[in-house]
């Protein structure tokens, strides 16, 4: 009887506002909670908590015992009054992941908020609030694909990331403007779970480093100062915006990446299967998906400019090896892509109809290239 008095009364709490999402990653109807923080949370991020056991401890809502205290304790908590305190003081260029966020991310979150406590107490942010950030992480070299220690150093007032190839080198190998940076976690591309890839401009074409570091809340400290950078860049360039309008600007997870099969301009030579990235607005090819440079890039405009994906290829069509086919139609030029599935397919299409069907800015307009081809620097 008092088991399923409990029960009922859980399945109660779970309906007040906020406690229907995961209070750390929101991801709706969770079903586990911990009642010494007092917050309901789903399954997967249940796991991290079971991790700080000094902190937080675990329960199924509907499958384990629960005692008068423990449901007196969450009907007195709960998610939005745990958010209230232990999210109080976080600033508004930390990136707040979610349930299709990496698992390193999420963990990290967590720690920070419940075991390090770093949004209560502002000066534990100074790791990457500081406005400067130095220390080494293994970089992937471009060549070899060897992993080795480099240098890095992140200052504001230049605006600037910077690494060097030896300790001691007072030039840097590389100079990455805060202006054109973004960073994204990719653990599976990468094959490190705490794998980092930024992205910066190098004479105006895009260029990919690869890092990690072996402490989970090192390398998530990095993504963060760079996110404090960009932030803090943003609000001198567009001094009018507000805090709603820059964080979605601070970085960028990448709308699809995978294999497709293409052709060159002609359109009569072979297709061949290449590494592609969509950005934004701009899709790039890679011979390999860890390759520092694209191998071109095209921007996608929006149907107001006359751009428009259909599924499929002109019937004349040959060399494709793979048979389910895209065709993107630009003002100028048709490119043909051909995709291993019928799932690869669809996703693609429906990641190219996103793109087009949203209105371009303003500013998106310096990103349409003369001609529409691919802006390439080597051969396809």
């Amino acid at each position: 009887m008092a088991k399923e008095r409990s029960r009922k009364a859980l399945a109660e709490l779970l309906q007040r506002p906020g406690n229907a999402a995961c209070a750390d990653c929101a991801a709706p109807d969770p079903d586990w909670a911990s009642h010494s923080l007092g917050i309901f949370i789903c399954l997967n991020c249940s796991g991290i908590h079971r991790n700080i056991p000094q902190v937080s401890k675990v329960k199924s809502v509907r499958l384990d015992d629960w005692d008068d205290a423990q449901v007196e304790f969450m009907a007195s908590n709960g998610n939005n009054v745990a958010k209230a305190k232990y999210e109080s003081k976080m600033p508004p260029f930390y990136y707040k992941p979610t349930f299709l966020d990496c698992q390193l991310l999420r963990e990290q979150w967590i720690r920070a908020k419940y075991e390090r406590k770093e949004f209560i107490h502002s000066e534990k942010q100074e790791p990457y609030s500081a406005g400067y950030r130095e220390g080494f992480l293994w970089k992937r070299g471009r060549d070899n694909g060897q992993f080795l220690s480099r240098k890095f150093v992140l200052s504001e007032r230049e605006g600037a990331l910077k690494y060097f190839n030896k300790n001691d080198a007072k030039e840097p190998k590389a100079i990455m403007k805060i202006e054109h940076l973004n960073a994204t976690f990719q653990p599976a591309k990468i094959g490190n779970p705490h794998g980092l890839q930024i992205t910066y401009l190098k004479d105006n074409s895009t260029r990919n480093i690869f890092v990690y570091h072996e402490d989970g809340k090192e390398i998530v400290d990095w993504f963060n100062a760079i996110r404090a950078a960009r932030f803090h860049y943003l609000q001198v360039a567009f001094p009018g915006a507000s805090d709603v309008d820059l964080v979605p600007k601070l970085s960028r997870n990448y709308l699809k990446e995978g294999y497709m099969e293409k052709t060159g301009p002609k359109q009569t030579e072979g297709f061949k299967k290449r590494w592609f990235t969509m950005d934004d607005r701009r899709l790039m090819y890679f011979k390999d998906p860890l390759d520092a440079f694209a191998r071109g890039e095209v921007f996608i405009g929006s149907k107001e400019n006359s751009y428009k994906v259909l599924e499929g290829l002109p019937p004349s069509t040959q060399g494709n090896h793979w048979q389910h086919g895209i065709t993107i139609v630009t003002p100028d030029r048709k490119f043909l892509f051909a995709c291993e599935t019928e799932d690869d397919q669809l996703e693609w299409i429906t990641t190219f109809q996103k793109v087009i069907s949203r209105p371009m800015l303003p500013q998106e307009y310096a990103g349409v290239f003369a001609g529409e081809g691919w802006r390439s620097a080597s051969v396809p």
